[in-house]
């Protein structure tokens, strides 16, 4: 008799999700049609590769390769980044070629440049993107503000929900300031009175922040039917995406969009035990997020940006009290139910390793961007799988042969027992086309194992 979901082990349910990322749905849920016999084998032996990297109980026949661009392959299409945000055909045609033409074993999809219409109807503040804010030609700008106020983190922690519907968007979002004037709709118990909860969405503000919803989401539901269409199709060609979605480690939520930098710093000093009953609050959350986009997606792996636990940010003492505890947590919640959680560790995270070693082996894959990547293999490595972490300077300024032997030199480094992947270690914009090319085939032929 077939074991029924909670009946599984998360060993059983990892390899209940890998099953399915190797059985991949169509946009419109049907079984994915591949353009040959061939293309087909191709995508399972590329994601077979890749599983047998991650779960570090045997070597895969050779290294794998990743490549995680941001814009590049927007400017190696000859297209500008304003254009890839609001003509979505253009845009596939430049993820397209960019795959097409570099052949990595994964990749991130079209997802990158995102729809630009819908950010502009809803008046997004979070983000400067191209031809609002930033040029046409450059990537988008992060501004960071307070979005939460010192003194709410009660509000968050209430009723998170209610805390991001009507405080927290309106912040960010100039149409949707009508979401300010909405009552909390849990005060909807009885029938007496029941009338007097929807006199808000009767105002014209309401309206009109509704109004802009809506209109966004009629273009989202464009854009992703596009991007559902190119995933479509590059998967029949045979190359698998290497994500399903994302979390965020609940420090970073905070720091991130919330409260930023300089908040969530002096929250530390300031209020240290609201912040933590905030993180707190905010774990299963964000556990619950990774784990329906992967089971909705049919892909176990889930995308883990990590910001302010680099080095530099905190001290040790702080980051294993505020940092460390809850993003474990997510990760360990995630990997109970199958996922693999990929953290991207941005930066430099080499006071950190010995500390975030401390996670079942074999269940996640970590991004490595400017850590010392010999001492991640001899710490983190022994029970992660890791991808990283070739230079973006290199990749912009480098020659081939620079490309080569830095990409040797990691294979030679942590590929020995397997759990390596080699890959960028920041998304990159600009670079040289022969350099991208050159960490794909310099993989390919000198990371095979013998």
């Amino acid at each position: 008799m077939e074991k029924q979901w909670e009946e599984m082990s998360s060993d059983e349910k990892q390899e209940e999700m890998f099953n399915r990322w190797l059985s991949p749905k169509d946009s419109q849920g049907n079984g994915l049609k591949f353009q040959s016999p061939q293309t087909e084998k191709a995508f399972k032996d590329r994601i077979t590769r890749i599983k047998d990297a991650i779960q570090m109980k045997k070597l895969p026949d050779r290294v794998p390769v990743f490549l995680a661009p941001s814009f590049f392959p927007v400017y190696y299409a000859g297209i500008t980044p304003q254009e890839s945000m609001y003509d979505y055909d253009k845009c596939c045609m430049a993820f397209k070629k960019f795959v097409l033409d570099f052949e990595p074993d994964g990749h991130l999809g079209a997802f990158v440049p995102g729809a630009g219409k819908a950010l502009e109807i809803l008046d997004y503040k979070l983000y400067s993107w191209p031809g609002h804010g930033v040029s046409p030609d450059a990537s988008y700008q992060a501004n960071e503000g307070e979005y939460m106020k010192a003194n709410e983190y009660e509000a968050l922690i209430d009723d998170p929900s209610n805390f991001f519907s009507n405080t927290y968007l309106p912040r960010v979002f100039g149409a949707l300031e009508g979401f300010k004037m909405l009552p909390a709709l849990t005060g909807i118990l009885e029938m007496y009175g029941v009338a007097v909860n929807f006199i808000p969405f009767g105002l014209p503000p309401v309206q009109a922040s509704y109004k802009a919803f809506f209109e966004a989401g009629a273009e989202a539901l464009k854009w992703i039917g596009a991007m559902g269409a190119w995933n479509d199709e590059i998967a029949a060609a045979g190359f698998p995406i290497i994500v399903a979605g994302f979390t965020k480690a609940p420090f970073d939520v905070i720091g991130d969009t919330l409260r930023g930098t300089r908040g969530i710093m002096l929250d530390m000093y300031r209020q240290p035990d609201k912040l933590l009953e905030a993180l707190d609050r905010l774990t299963p959350l964000m556990i619950k997020m990774g784990v329906g986009t992967a089971q909705m997606a049919g892909h176990p792996l889930i995308f883990m940006p990590l910001h302010k636990g680099a080095d530099g940010f905190l001290s040790d003492a702080q980051f294993k009290k505020f940092y460390w505890p809850t993003f474990r947590k997510v990760m360990m919640g995630l990997i109970a139910e199958g996922v693999v959680p990929m953290p991207a560790a941005e930066g430099r995270w080499t006071t950190r390793l010995e500390v975030v070693q401390d996670l079942p082996k074999g269940k996640t894959l970590w991004m490595i961007d400017q850590s010392d990547i010999a001492k991640a293999k001899k710490t983190l490595g022994k029970v992660a799988c890791m991808y990283g972490n070739v230079p973006s300077d290199i990749l912009a300024v480098g020659t081939p042969q620079q490309v080569k032997d830095y990409v040797k030199n990691l294979i030679n480094t942590c590929a020995k027992g397997g759990g390596f992947i080699v890959s960028n270690g920041a998304f990159f914009d600009q670079a040289k086309a022969e350099n991208v090319h050159a960490v794909v085939d310099t993989t390919k032929e000198y990371g095979v194992y013998k």
